[in-house]
């Protein structure tokens, strides 16, 4: 009688059971025989309980899920710019306005694209290449940033005494300054205006880089809290890192004045501080990019190293191409850093070069090209030049025409800060409560700190704006505009089914955009 080992096993289900399995040999066979038909048994029987294992099908009689790998993954909390835009996008009215948004719009509401920009894509349009890792491309990029943020005549030009790389925009650049901090300061802490933009924190936290705040925004005022700026610069350890926005502060849009930079940058000296500027607005708080460089001037005629991250996604119109540099001025540049001296410049920039080529290896070559082109020929930067002052001056106005149409109204605040304050944004003082009841009851949204983009006002929805800010935070009720319902038409059948029981309010808005 042949052994037929599938009888031994021939019981076992096509999955694992739940019951002991028991192996009873065939008294009939040879011993040899009932060895290897036991020997067969078990080396089945193996195979099949490692192959359910696998599985994670449990042999014991209270079969569990097997824990996946990402099973401890919680959601990210959103990013509140982000967040904003979510909102507004859910959003089914027509009318509704994003005041979240941190890039420029024309007087329609629209993204541009600028003049210059189109001649630049003209001119790179022949080229026969798409190396992302051209050299003379990434150098010129660098070199004109440089002369941007320094000045052309500037000693550190001429001595080339700056180490600088492309980066991706400013958050790029920023990222790779903090891990160049980490790397060679592990034990450091960076020091953030309160308040600062949302990622700061974000960006140094990633790099583990611990983060503080030094005074900056007075609440009451609305302006800067001068005095409490210095005595934090003044207690801070000696040697410590600090964040500074040179021009258009996100999200305030307040800056210190020149004579204030001035006793900052003396302050730093004294205690051998290093300022890490983040430039992201250069032009749109003046009109002139010039101008708007002053603060990073100062502190590089007291002899300061600095720290420098430029983008040139909101100044150039070119946020989807995240085009940003970082430098080191030994002190810094694209990102770039400035140095001592030329040979210090080589060695920075190398580690700059390593970091970066571990994050991202090199940016992409089309928006570095625009850049470079852009910033290298005269023509085309004198157009560029002309354009930002367009920008700015719009922005300008719409704060002018924003404040008057508040006082218009009689509004018992004081309003003068949207003039005072410069840039992209206003800080409107505005409470999370009387931000809520804006996207809920007026559909305008902004983040929950009340920072309005002034982008984002135009001349045909600022009335509104205004009557919608005058609503939720005039503090007598006799004194809103509710009783004015007769005063202004407005077909609220188009966001009935937004506005819900809102109707009524809404009706004394003018939604006529």
């Amino acid at each position: 009688m042949e052994d037929e080992p599938h009888r031994c096993f021939s019981f076992l289900p096509t999955f694992l059971p739940l019951h002991i399995l028991i192996y009873t040999p065939n008294p009939v066979l040879p011993e040899h025989n009932r060895t290897k038909s036991a020997a067969v048994f078990f080396h089945i029987l193996t195979m099949i309980i490692s192959r359910f294992l696998r599985r994670g099908i449990s042999t014991s009689t209270s079969p569990t899920r097997r824990r996946s790998w990402w099973d401890h993954v919680t959601p990210a909390l959103k990013d509140p710019i982000n967040a904003v835009t979510d909102a507004f996008l859910a959003d089914p009215c027509p009318y509704k306005i994003n005041l979240g948004v941190g890039a420029y719009r024309d007087d329609e509401g629209k993204p541009v694209v600028l003049q210059c920009v189109r001649e630049a894509e003209g001119k790179i349009g022949g080229t026969n290449f798409l190396e992302s890792t051209s050299t003379a491309i990434s150098s010129k990029l660098v070199e004109e940033s440089a002369k941007l943020i320094y000045g052309e005549d500037s000693d550190v030009i001429k001595e080339k005494r700056f180490a600088g790389i492309p980066a991706l925009s400013g958050t790029g650049a920023c990222r790779i300054f903090a891990e160049f901090q980490k790397r060679f300061y592990p034990d450091s802490t960076i020091y953030f205006p309160d308040p600062t933009w949302s990622n700061h924190r974000n960006i140094w936290g990633d790099a583990h880089v611990p983060g503080r705040t030094f005074h900056y925004y007075h609440p009451d005022s609305k302006g800067l809290n001068f005095v409490a700026l210095m005595d934090d610069v003044k207690n801070a350890p000696d040697g410590s890192f600090f964040l500074l926005h040179p021009c258009a502060h996100n999200p305030t849009g307040v800056d210190p004045t020149d004579e204030q930079w001035r006793e900052i940058s003396s302050l730093f000296k004294v205690k051998n501080h290093f300022p890490f500027f983040d430039v992201a607005y250069q032009g749109f708080a003046s009109g002139d990019v010039e101008r708007d460089a002053q603060a990073i001037r100062i502190f590089l005629e007291d002899g300061h190293s600095i720290g420098c991250a430029q983008s040139f996604a909101k100044n150039l119109g070119l946020y989807g191409h995240r085009v940003g540099c970082l430098s080191n001025l030994t002190r810094i540049d694209c990102f770039s850093i400035l140095c001592n001296d030329k040979i210090q410049a080589v060695a920075i920039k190398s580690q700059l070069k390593q970091i970066s080529n571990t994050m991202y290896g090199s940016p992409p070559i089309h928006g570095i090209s625009l850049v470079s082109k852009i910033l290298s020929n005269p023509d085309i930067k004198a157009l560029w030049l002309k354009e930002v002052k367009v920008m700015a001056t719009r922005i300008q106005r719409m704060r002018a025409t924003l404040r008057e149409a508040l006082e218009r109204l009689r509004s018992p605040l004081n309003w003068q800060h949207i003039t005072n304050q410069v840039g992209m944004f206003c800080f409107s003082g505005l409470t999370r409560a009387e931000v809520d009841q804006l996207a809920k009851e007026f559909h305008i949204y902004m983040t929950h700190d009340g920072r309005i983009s002034m982008a984002g006002v135009t001349t045909k929805n600022v009335d509104y704006v205004a009557r919608a800010i005058h609503e939720v935070t005039a503090s007598d009720r006799d004194t809103k505009i509710l009783h004015n319902i007769g005063a202004y038409k407005v077909n609220t059948d188009i966001c009935s089914t937004s506005l819900g029981t809102n109707k009524t309010r809404a009706r004394g808005m003018n939604l006529a955009l």
